[in-house]
């Protein structure tokens, strides 16, 4: 992943225009966004070229218009909160190419900021499709990629630009890169990851990737359940894909094969209806699991235990909750192991990289989010670089 030129390759770029890719697919209620975490993430590398005294042109998705403008997404409606968060003013351009473009450049100052429209109001995106990206091109000096969440497609604006413009990692994507490469590319050993979530059907090839990658595979979660059934554990009436335990089987073989340890729970936390402290929530070991319980979180002593793997341990990858940490008291067995290993962190000993959507809101939750060395807030693309897929805006950079 070393092989990307960045922000520090780019020379002077003083009246030039530059292409950078963000991603502004931001949660709105009542006309504002509800959390600008990923214009904070993108605002060092935006600021940055604009001190350089480039001209900045932002290029952004905004829902899902399937290639067909769409009033309610044009990414209008987020300019406001770009420019709270950058605190400078930016014009919105009602394009993605052509004159209206072309004029906006000519009216742009060194060092302003524009905002072209969504880029998926044009069939050409999602298709990725040659000529669309070479419009947008023509626009631009150099080309920026700065939305690793958008990483794991090959749309124009993500990957197509990489073709047509020299390209480089902007300061996000960078550090994304560095810390996914310190988690599994070039890891120091021995390696922890968690692995969570309710089914196992949908980290299949996550899994099937990290028992040939860590020393340690930590599954927690409704998956989890799915390994205990298939080593025989009666597991109630808890979340459980009995279809999958040959699955589950198989890669608990190939972990052994491969020298990786697995961690199931021996001791869980159960109750009989899904609800905050519940009147029938007690703790028991796995196999006193009764008919009409459901398994909600990892006990105590498997959680300490887990712990003490993390103290053997020099690197740790997480992605997803080892119980249904929404609901109280079933969130214990993630914090307490999120609070290990962000101490251990903070020692040094561990280098931590987290992501995901439910894992970056269950350790904001158990107050570490800011504790690990990395956490990435994008989704479908940590989990596509967990499985061990190439991800093509990646690839773009590099090639």
């Amino acid at each position: 992943m070393s092989n990307f030129k960045t922000l520090d390759d780019l020379g002077d770029v003083t009246g030039k225009v530059v292409l950078v890719r963000v991603d502004l697919n931001l949660p709105m209620k009542d006309g504002s966004a509800t959390d600008v975490t990923r214009v904070e993430a993108v605002k060092p590398t935006i600021l940055e070229l604009a001190d350089k005294g480039a001209k900045v042109l932002l290029l952004a998705h905004f829902g899902r218009p399937k290639g067909q403008r769409h009033s309610t997404m044009s990414t209008s409606f987020v300019q406001g909160d770009v420019e709270k968060v950058l605190g400078k003013e930016i014009m919105f351009i009602p394009e993605a190419m052509g004159p209206v473009v072309e004029q906006s450049i000519g009216i742009l100052g060194n060092g302003d900021i524009g905002l072209l429209d969504n880029v998926r109001f044009w069939p050409g995106e999602e298709a990725n499709d040659p000529e669309f990206a070479k419009g947008i091109a023509a626009h631009g000096d150099f080309y920026v990629n700065d939305a690793f969440s958008a990483a794991h497609r090959a749309h124009a604006s993500t990957e197509g630009l990489a073709h047509h413009l020299p390209a480089y990692a902007g300061r996000a994507m960078e550090a994304e890169l560095k810390a996914l490469d310190a988690a599994l590319g070039t890891p120091e050993s021995p390696v922890a990851a968690v692995v969570g979530g309710a089914k196992v059907s949908t980290k299949l090839d996550v899994l099937t990737n990290l028992v040939g990658k860590v020393q340690h595979l930590i599954i927690g979660g409704g998956m989890a359940n799915t390994f205990l059934a298939a080593k025989g554990v009666d597991v109630g009436k808890s979340l459980c894909e009995h279809d999958l335990t040959a699955t589950a089987n198989t890669i608990m073989d190939e972990a052994d094969h491969a020298g990786c340890t697995v961690h199931l729970p021996y001791d869980v936390v159960v109750a009989k209806e899904f609800a905050a402290n519940p009147p029938s929530l007690r703790t028991c070991n796995v196999h006193e699991v009764a008919e009409d319980e459901m398994i909600l979180d990892v006990g105590p002593l498997a959680t300490e235990a887990l712990g003490d793997v993390l103290k053997t341990c020099r690197t740790l990858v997480w992605n997803g909750p080892l119980g249904a940490f929404e609901t109280e008291p079933f969130d214990a067995a993630t914090v307490a192991l999120a609070k290990t290993a962000a101490a251990l962190t903070q020692d040094g000993s561990l280098t931590s990289v987290a992501g995901g959507g439910d894992t970056v809101a269950a350790l904001a939750h158990a107050g570490v989010k800011d504790d690990f060395t990395f956490v990435s807030t994008a989704g479908g693309a940590f989990l596509e670089w967990m499985e061990g897929k190439a991800l093509p805006g990646v690839a773009a950079l590099t090639a």
